[in-house]
């Protein structure tokens, strides 16, 4: 009897209630989290080692097993794999676009927080224009550019091309492979630069002045100081910044998809998926494909972290 009255003293004593009231308040968001997060990424890994097609969507937990197919499927597909020089395929472009989008971004959003790190007439306004980019939906952004390159005499580009006499037709630039993916490329360093711009601008200003006044009376001049000084302050902040955008435009779609719908040579594995998942009906091999393109994250992660902390083991 002491027993149990010392279990519902438990049960009803204030630490008690005061769990069961905090797993009641965290009990919505558990659920979202598992019905947007866990479940939807647990069905995607057993989503690839089965065979889904429109044929068995109905009933699609008796799809039949077919272990790795999936994946040597998406490996063999000639959109995915090197074709040669004129086709790379998705898992080399998206590697080429997300490294080399990601270090343009990075280093105009460097050179763009240098810039308003400095005090002058209008720096409020220039902050404001430079986050246009950002904030402005994509859809609206990625029609502009559309309608800037288009290919007809009346693009924006094309028109002023012709009046200056530099060309004598116009040109398809999101439909010439090779200028189709350097166009995409500086597309993304164009819209994502102000997110490392205000990453890197909030780093420059905590910096400690006394360590350029101290350089300066060495004898540095503004190359060395930036040298020796700023990078040394920003390299742990342009590290992550460089690794989140990576990240981020790897798993990008709606950028490519809006600007070339991924052909001209800019197919990127994210939009390989769509392709496979919902064109070619085909959802177990687009589940293979996105697993592989969450490997590939995964390793420059691990790559990432591991010279991260080496940074960090050597300076403490």
């Amino acid at each position: 009897m002491a027993r149990r009255g010392v279990q519902r003293r438990g049960w009803r004593s204030l630490e008690a209630q005061e769990a069961r009231l905090a797993w009641v308040l965290l009990a919505p968001t558990l659920l979202i989290v598992f019905g947007l997060v866990i479940f939807p990424a647990v069905f995607s890994v057993w989503l690839s080692f089965h065979q889904v097609d429109l044929g068995n969507l109905n009933d699609v937990f008796h799809a039949p097993f077919v272990g790795l197919q999936n994946y040597i499927r998406v490996v063999n597909d000639y959109a995915f794999k090197y074709q040669g020089p004129k086709n790379w395929g998705a898992a080399i472009t998206s590697v080429v676009y997300s490294v080399t989008a990601t270090m343009l971004t990075v280093l105009v959003g460097l050179v763009a927080a240098l810039v308003l790190n400095r005090s002058f007439r209008g720096r409020g306004l220039a902050r404001a224009i430079f986050l246009i980019p950002y904030v402005a939906p994509i859809v609206s952004v990625a029609y502009v550019w559309r309608w800037l390159l288009d290919p007809r005499p009346s693009g924006v580009v094309n028109y002023v091309l012709m009046k200056l006499g530099l060309i004598q037709m116009p040109k398809a630039y999101l439909a010439t492979p090779g200028l189709a993916l350097v166009l995409v490329i500086l597309f993304e360093a164009w819209r994502y630069f102000p997110f490392a711009m205000l990453m890197i601008l909030a780093r420059l200003q905590a910096i400690d002045r006394s360590l350029y006044e101290a350089a300066a009376m060495d004898g540095a001049g503004p190359w060395q100081q930036f040298w020796y000084v700023t990078l040394p302050q920003l390299r742990f902040v342009l590290g992550s910044v460089f690794l989140l955008r990576l990240i981020w435009t790897f798993n990008k779609f709606d950028d490519i998809y809006l600007l070339t719908g991924g052909g001209f040579g800019t197919n990127v594995l994210p939009v390989l998926t769509y392709q496979f998942s919902f064109k070619s009906y085909n959802f177990g091999k687009g589940a293979a494909n996105a697993m592989i393109l969450f490997l590939i994250l995964v390793l420059f992660l691990v790559v990432y972290v591991r010279l991260v902390m080496r940074d960090v083991r050597e300076e403490a």
